[in-house]
Parts: structure tokens; C-alpha cells; sequence
């Protein structure tokens, strides 16, 4: 195959809407997926699962939503026939079932894949952020009876063995999945570590339209003071549902959810937690309300005729929160900790200490680019539609510096 001008690695939609931006300015490229488009929507959700953001926020690339409930949350299998439906109409140059196995410099970038050997002058990295499970170390401590489930691997509350369930993380995934497994009578007990809590509607409207009408999502990475602890902030707690419910520690604990603090260690058998639970909610508490106020604030500033608003109460906390809890009698334990970028494969000089590819709002380097991590460009960046957008602005990067080189 000749060399080509880029290759974009991974066909979510972040690498779909890249796609389009190349195709748009008359960039010559081809895009790798391991499976098919949509990959790790096909094959690494929960069967429940639907989208926590509305139906207005999730229109792929060059097809926004046009169906008639823009303020419905789609099903995972209405997303997965979008993709299909979004690389029809695009003419996706789309390579399936493809696995890359090594990238290196050379003239431009090699990329060894299962299928053979390719050559380009760009690589664009749209993998995302969310391909690898983040269980934490001491994990391997467990006692030997206990499954060790993730997110990733998670399908329905009848896959899970016998026995109290420990989910671990108070992050979007893990309240869903604890609320799941209590409706479905299990015995849950949910450590929560470090998170967010927020209403799913307020002031009549969903949380995510004032967000993104307050301009909440639009600061510019290169404007925030500290823009590594920003995109290591947790996932929005929120769940997709018809009735538009609201999920937090109160939610839980009302259908029989013992919470506890974050999971700090796994010792001799028993599972050991931080006393820090009371300050974690207060925190949570404390943003809600903040964020909220500034909610108020613009809507009063503007005049805007809508409900009065209805606050949150209080995280409710248990009157003795347990510390350690004897793992005897734990089958299963659901690491929702979060996840990271599987980028093994890159043998490039990119990453800092931490493992992390070193960019600026997605620019890499000497032609190389990444394309769907948290904030990569502003935190519209996490967002499906926001992907469009960081793609325009990474091509218009790459087209400038063809020009440059022709004509130079």
C-alpha cells in the first residue's frame, strides 16, 4: 500500500470525526479499528446502560440528532446503529478488524498491524481514554473465592455469583451498577472515594442543557490554572432514564445501599477504609452547590422565566461508618476505579512520567496527534458531539503544517 498522508487508530467517535476533518480538507488517510466501528460500545457496556447525556449531545460526526426525543438518553444499540449508519455516510475509509501492534518513527510513523505494514506522515491517536479497567494494585490481595469484576466486563446482575457485592468507586459506572444490583435484591455495599454528585434535572430542564448554555464546558485548556488535576476530575455522576432520575449516595442508600469509605487497602482478609467519608460527601455537596449557584446566577442575569429552584438535601451518612469489613463474606467485588488509555503499542518517546502522552490540546509533535482524552481541548472533549470540534481544530493543525512543508 502506498504511504499515506495519516492514519487515524481507533474508529469510536472520536476517530470518526476525524475522519471527516481529514476527508473535509482533502487529507489522504485511512482508519484502523481492532473490531468494528464503535468497538468498545459493541462489546464493553452493560446491557442496562444508556446514555447520560441527552439525545441533543450525542449526534456523531456530520449527522446530528434528528430524531423527535432530543431530551431522551439512547440505548446503547440505538448508538451502535448510529456509528454504522455514520460511516455509511461518511465513506469512511475504514480498515475493521484490525489490531495495531506497534508504532514507530521512521520517515513518518510505521504502524505494524496484524494485517501487515503501514506508512504515513501523521498519526492521529483516537483510542480514547477508557481502555484499560484502573483496578489498583493491592486487588491481587483479595481472598481467592472472590470474582473480580469491572465495567468493562459487567452485563447484568444475574452474571454476578453469590454473595454480597463490593463495588468500589461513586463515579457514574459505580452508581449505576450498585443501584442495579440492589433493585435487583443484592446485598451492596459501595465504597466512594472521591466524586461528584449532581441533580439530573433542575430549574426544569436537564443539569447538562444549563451546563452547557451557562458555558460551564467552554473554558479553553491552555485558560486553566491547573489543567492535570482538571482532567483527572471523576465522570459526571448522572444516569440515563426515562423518568429522569436523579442518582447519588441518597438514592442508594434508600434502596438498601451501605456506603463506606474509599477502599484503602486489602489486608488478612478483610477490606480496610478510609474514615474520610463525611469529608468526601461534604466536598461533593459543597461543588454541587456551587456549580448550582452559578446556574442561578446566569438565569437571573438573563431574566429568564423557568421554575423556581429546588435544592439537594444533605448527603445522608451512616451514624457509624464501618472501617473494615471481614471479606468472608464477599463474592463478588466491582472495581469501578475508573479506566486508562492502552497505548503499549506507541514506542514513541511521548509519554511523562506517569505514562501519560505528553500534548498540547491534542498536538503530540512532529505530526503526531491524540484525539478523545478528558479535556483535551476544553470539556466538551469528553462529550461524543464535542468531538467534531477538536477534530476541526487538530486538522486545521495538521493541513497548516503541510502548507508550511510544501512550501518550504
Amino acid at each position: 500500500m502506498p504511504r499515506l498522508a495519516a492514519v487515524i487508530i481507533g474508529a469510536g467517535h472520536s476517530g470518526l470525526a476525524m475522519s471527516r476533518a481529514l476527508a473535509g480538507r482533502g487529507i489522504d488517510h485511512l482508519v484502523l479499528e481492532r473490531g468494528q466501528a464503535g468497538n468498545s460500545w459493541r462489546t464493553e457496556r452493560w446491557d442496562s446502560l444508556r446514555l447520560l447525556t441527552p439525545n441533543w449531545m450525542n449526534g456523531l460526526p456530520g449527522l446530528p440528532y434528528a430524531g423527535g426525543e432530543r431530551d431522551a438518553y439512547m440505548s446503547v444499540p440505538e448508538l451502535v446503529g448510529n456509528f454504522e449508519t455514520c460511516v455509511a455516510a461518511n465513506r469512511t475509509p475504514l480498515r475493521t478488524e484490525t489490531r495495531v501492534l506497534a508504532v514507530t518513527a521512521g520517515a513518518g510513523y510505521r504502524v505494524q498491524t496484524d494485517q501487515g505494514l503501514l506508512t504515513c506522515d501523521s498519526l492521529f491517536v483516537a483510542t480514547g481514554a477508557c481502555s484499560l479497567p484502573n483496578v489498583p494494585g493491592f486487588a491481587d490481595q483479595l481472598p481467592a473465592h472472590i470474582e473480580q469484576v469491572t465495567p468493562i466486563n459487567y452485563r447484568r446482575p444475574a452474571g454476578i455469583g453469590p454473595g454480597a457485592v463490593l463495588v468500589v468507586g461513586a463515579s457514574a459506572s459505580g452508581l449505576q451498577i450498585a443501584r442495579e444490583l440492589a433493585m435487583a435484591g443484592r446485598n451492596v455495599i459501595l465504597a466512594v472515594s472521591n466524586h461528584l454528585r449532581l441533580p439530573r434535572a433542575y430549574r426544569g430542564a436537564d443539569i447538562l442543557a444549563w451546563m452547557c448554555n451557562a458555558g460551564v464546558f467552554d473554558t479553553p485548556y491552555d485558560e486553566v490554572d491547573d489543567i492535570e488535576r482538571v482532567r483527572r476530575t471523576p465522570s459526571l455522576p448522572l444516569m440515563g432514564s426515562e423518568k429522569r432520575e436523579t442518582l447519588d449516595l441518597n438514592v442508594l442508600q434508600d434502596l438498601g445501599v451501605e456506603i463506606v469509605g474509599r477502599l484503602a487497602a486489602v489486608s488478612e482478609g478483610k477490606a480496610l477504609f478510609s474514615g474520610s467519608l463525611s469529608n468526601l460527601c461534604a466536598l461533593a455537596d459543597l461543588k454541587m452547590n456551587r456549580l448550582l449557584d452559578a446556574i442561578d446566577l446566569w438565569i437571573d442575569q438573563r431574566g429568564l422565566q423557568v421554575p423556581d429552584a429546588e435544592r439537594l438535601g444533605p448527603t445522608r451518612l451512616p451514624d457509624d461508618p464501618r472501617l473494615s469489613l471481614d471479606l468472608n463474606g464477599i463474592g463478588t467485588v466491582i472495581w469501578a476505579t475508573g479506566y486508562r488509555p492502552d497505548h503499549g503499542w506507541l514506542q514513541l518517546p511521548v509519554f511523562d512520567r506517569k505514562g501519560r502522552i505528553r500534548h498540547e490540546g491534542g498536538v503530540v509533535g512532529d505530526g503526531l496527534y491524540v484525539m478523545g482524552l478528558p479535556y483535551l481541548r476544553n470539556r466538551h472533549s469528553t462529550h461524543i458531539a464535542g468531538a467534531t470540534a477538536d477534530a476541526e481544530a487538530l486538522s486545521g493543525h495538521l493541513a497548516e503544517r503541510l502548507a508550511n512543508r510544501h512550501a518550504a
